[in-house]
């Protein structure tokens, strides 16, 4: 039962900062690649920020040079700092993952991969007023 979960979401005025959270929690073996997506009233989800697990990263053009996405392996924990927030980011943002939920070996004692699963978090709510 891996699971994701996004905090950080809050109202905020243009110009101004948020940074949002994901956490994955469960039986976690490895989180490989990771990512920030939004989506606002009549759209569909649009990718914002992706980190794979070499921290190689890539953003949307409307969000490159103002949002940085990061992440913490020990604390199975991504981050996207937003900057100088724009009306237009406002949206409900998502957190991606692709994840290895693990078993314990009984011969070995040793964590095994059960494969690769595509999670996605609940969402946390942004909203930027004028």
């Amino acid at each position: 039962q891996v699971q994701l979960s996004e905090s950080g979401g809050d109202f905020v005025q243009v110009g101004g900062s948020l940074r949002l959270s994901c956490t994955a929690t469960g039986r976690i073996f490895k989180i490989d690649d990771m990512g920030w997506y939004r989506q606002s009233p009549g759209k569909g989800r649009e990718m914002v920020a992706t980190i794979t697990r070499d921290d190689s990263t890539t953003y949307a053009d409307s969000v490159k040079g103002r949002f940085t996405i990061s992440r913490d392996y020990a604390k199975n924990t991504m981050y996207l700092q937003m900057n100088r927030l724009k009306p237009e980011d406002t949206a409900t943002y998502f957190c991606n993952a692709d994840i290895d939920a693990y078993y314990i070996n009984d011969e070995t004692g040793l964590p095994r991969s059960h494969g690769r699963t595509n999670y996605w978090g609940q969402g946390t709510q942004v909203t930027v007023s004028p």
